[in-house]
């Protein structure tokens, strides 16, 4: 029998619901009936109960974390994560009441356009009086180097983002614009793909406007842009902060998304006016920036020559018209507070129209009608620095309140440095709280943002985007670095919404599918972070698989004095690895080596990968607490072994087969021939103690081939020939060089001439050598020889490929 049904009326989950007196809820109307659009939602919620619904809440969190959401947290720690905050309750709107917003900021986007033409090009709202001069000319954002710039492709303002509430009577504000870098459209399609989870039935779902969509028409601008008027594409790409950023995974998942080239600073130079991303194969040109830092870091020699993140002569590549850029340099100007006081009269006098959506109430305390009203009216004011860019509900220290007695004094000092704006009260949305008594629904204050692209047909609009909910009765909570939480909106529709086409490939003109462009270019600092996330996972497989043997001895034998346990530590101390730890700081070390370059270029990554890797760090810092010397540490490590394999397994048979898979196999293969090769010189030493050629064996695990192909005893001679010499090993010399040669001739220019490369002219006389020398002649100053020539193989990768 069906459960009987509830009606969102009866449910206990509004049984405390009360919004606040003055307050607009996106529930309740202001006559107390909820508001249409809400009503079936919330009957299907009422009819699941308490443990349904937090599994469902569930089901999207651990969707989340297993698509590798997070959150940057500002601390101490530059590199703290933070699980993303997904609020479990949606911000439902009506398709009707979303189209009168989009079509309110289609023409705030076009007045942008207009203002950031006038101020870069003709000035005439400065020469005309609708502009105090010192808002743009005391204003850090205003950058004079892009005075009389034209931006390519005649445009400088291509994705935008505002951010809305709504008025205690019901109408939408806009409470700022976000101009220079906005971010969060990626977390909105993960977002979405979160609540999919939690509410996977066809209602909401199949009434719902899709995301998946808005990036389209975006893609095609973008790569149109790139290649204005070239005979050949250029690279367009993505430019990051690094991921220290608070929002570097949505910088990696557009990329990936988009199939952007995912680039830093040092990715990029400008040659002649040019700018040229940095690849393996050489200098490429970059025919578009989708900037995500601000342009005061963009370019030290513009800008800030503090700066450590930007392009030395980028604004040059600009001025040149060699490079578009997504948004123009100096854009940031249009998110100063001030300016909001303005725009009500600049769009009337540019259009002659009114604003369509208004923002919020703002005066300019500069001009003292202005100064007046708003020390007459500081009880319900909000008074910030004129030239900030924050938003007026993100608490900080700068922007003072009217019930905080300070604000007289603020007024009564330089005015025309500040701005009042009214102290809107937001309005509040259901958000799903635990309760003594139970989980309850509780009005929560929150803003919207929207998220605007332009395409060839114009301004496009996300069909939804995210809110940021801030705990109830608080409004200046809402910022995720205080706390915060994000929720999805809804755009409803009463009628079903047809499932929108997916991302489509670019076609040539016979239909075949062009290479997507993140399949041929690899920049250098990518490749030289997987050539040497490469070695030093190898090298933390090695140095683990010796303290295993270290520790399995020492609890065998018991003794200090025991020559092996010499032999091992002696050999380990030089590379910083101290056997008197159960857990060395110096294998830690290694891993987070690798762990370093891993988190540099995510978006080469699986997710699976990157777990895998995160686990291997997160165990070895617990079992740095736990472990014991001896058995318990040989434990450890054997765990180690083993999870270290499932990460390599992940990478290594799993990763496309591109160039960056060849940079992490040469450093694989190069780093075990080098220590394979220094194994050999310590431990199968004629000089060594008994029992030294059992440790070289158990390093590179090949104890059980060596009693199947010798059937006796080890001795140097067989310990050689299956380390060095045998072809059929994994772990061999000879077959590893093999493998390196195959990777090596895969790299650009390493054929089509007659002569091979120069990696490859190093690696031939060392392959030859072995596979005609005797294990006789593998003495340990032929084992120094060898390893000097890896060094020189390392070196002409380098010349070759990463500089």
């Amino acid at each position: 029998m069906d459960k009987p049904t509830k009606t969102g009326a009866d449910s206990p989950l509004l049984q405390d619901y009360a919004p606040t007196d003055g307050v607009a809820d996106e529930l309740f109307d202001r006559d107390g009936a909820m508001r249409p659009v809400w009503r079936k939602f919330i009957d299907t919620l009422s009819n699941f109960s308490e443990e349904e619904l937090r599994g469902k809440f569930e089901r999207g969190k651990q969707y989340l974390r297993d698509a590798g959401v997070y959150f940057r947290q500002y601390s101490s720690d530059p590199l703290n994560e933070r699980e993303w905050p997904l609020a479990n309750i949606p911000v439902l709107l009506h398709e009707k009441e979303w189209e009168t917003i989009c079509a309110g900021l289609s023409q705030r986007a076009d007045l942008l356009e207009q203002v950031m033409a006038d101020l870069y090009g003709s000035a005439t709202l400065l020469s005309g009086g609708q502009l105090p001069p010192r808002l743009i000319t005391e204003n850090t954002h205003f950058k004079r180097p892009m005075v009389g710039v034209p931006p390519r492709g005649g445009h400088y303002l291509h994705f935008l983002a505002f951010e809305l509430g709504r008025s205690p009577d019901g109408s939408w504000l806009v409470l700022g614009d976000r101009t220079q870098a906005p971010s969060g459209a990626g977390f909105a399609l993960e977002n979405r793909m979160a609540m999919r989870r939690v509410f996977p039935e066809d209602y909401p779902r199949a009434y719902t406007h899709r995301v998946v969509g808005f990036f389209e028409g975006f893609r095609a601008a973008l790569q149109k842009l790139a290649s204005d008027n070239r005979s050949q594409p250029h690279q367009f790409g993505l430019l990051t902060p690094g991921r220290a950023n608070d929002a570097f995974f949505e910088h990696l998942y557009i990329a990936r998304y988009l199939g952007l080239l995912l680039l830093e600073g040092e990715d990029i130079i400008v040659q002649n006016g040019q700018a040229m991303v940095r690849t393996i194969e050489g200098p490429v040109p970059l025919g578009l920036l989708w900037r995500r830092i601000d342009t005061s870091f963009s370019d030290p020699l513009e800008f800030n020559p503090e700066s450590r993140i930007g392009v030395p002569g980028l604004m040059d590549a600009v001025r040149s018209g060699n490079l578009a850029m997504v948004n123009a340099l100096g854009s940031g100007i249009l998110e100063t507070r001030a300016l909001m006081a303005f725009l009500p009269r600049i769009c009337r006098t540019l259009t002659g129209q009114a604003l369509a959506l208004p923002n919020i109430a703002t005066w300019w305390c500069g001009d003292d009608t202005a100064r007046t009203y708003v020390r007459d009216n500081a009880h319900r004011m909000m008074i910030a620095p004129a030239l900030s860019v924050d938003l007026p509900f993100d608490s900080n220290s700068e922007t003072v309140r009217g019930a905080e007695p300070e604000i007289f004094d603020l007024l009564d000092g330089p005015a025309p440095d500040l701005v009042g704006q009214e102290a809107v009260a937001l309005s509040t949305t259901p958000a799903w709280m635990e309760t003594e008594e139970g989980p309850r629904l509780a009005p929560c204050p929150m803003t919207i943002r929207v998220f605007a692209a332009r395409t060839d047909q114009g301004w496009t609009f996300m069909q939804g985007g995210y809110a940021r909910i801030g705990p109830p009765g608080d409004a200046t909570a809402l910022a995720m670095q205080r706390g915060g939480s994000v929720s999805d909106v809804l755009i409803l529709s009463d009628k079903r919404v047809p499932e929108p086409g997916s991302l489509q490939a670019t076609h040539d003109a016979t239909g075949r599918r062009m290479v997507r462009t993140e399949a041929v270019a690899l920049p250098a600092r990518a490749a030289d972070n997987l050539f040497w996330l490469g070695r030093y996972i190898t090298r933390f497989e090695d140095a683990a698989r010796l303290l295993r043997a270290y520790h399995l001895r020492l609890a065998t034998t018991d003794s200090a004095d025991d020559p092996i346990l010499s032999l091992i530590a002696n050999y380990l101390e030089p590379v910083g690895i101290d056997v008197e730890d159960a857990i060395p700081q110096g294998l830690t070390d290694r891993l987070l080596s690798a762990h370093n370059c891993a988190a540099r270029i995510r978006d080469r990554f699986s997710t699976d990968a990157w777990f895998a890797l995160n686990d291997l760090v997160k165990t070895v810092r617990q079992m740095t607490e736990t472990a014991r010397p001896g058995d318990d540490a040989a434990r450890a490590m054997s765990v180690l072994l083993r999870k270290t394999a499932g990460f390599s397994g992940v990478v290594v048979e799993n990763m496309y087969r591109f160039y960056g898979w060849r940079f992490l196999n040469i450093g694989r293969s190069l780093e075990r021939c080098d220590t394979l090769a220094s194994i050999l010189q310590s431990f199968a030493d004629p000089d060594a103690p008994d029992g030294a050629l059992d440790i070289a064996l158990g390093v590179a695990d090949g104890a059980m081939s060596h009693r199947r192909r010798y059937a006796l005893e080890p001795s140097r001679d067989t310990v050689v020939d299956l380390l060095a010499h045998d072809a059929g090993n994994p772990r061999s010399l000879l077959f590893q060089l093999r493998e390196l040669q195959g990777f090596a001739e895969g790299l650009p220019g390493a054929t089509g001439s007659a002569r091979p490369s120069a990696l490859v002219r190093e690696l031939l006389p060392l392959r030859t050598r072995l596979e005609v020398e005797l294990p006789e002649d593998v003495s340990t100053e032929a084992l120094t020889d060898f390893r000097a020539a890896l060094s020189r193989m390392s070196d002409r990768l380098a010349e070759a490929h990463l500089r």
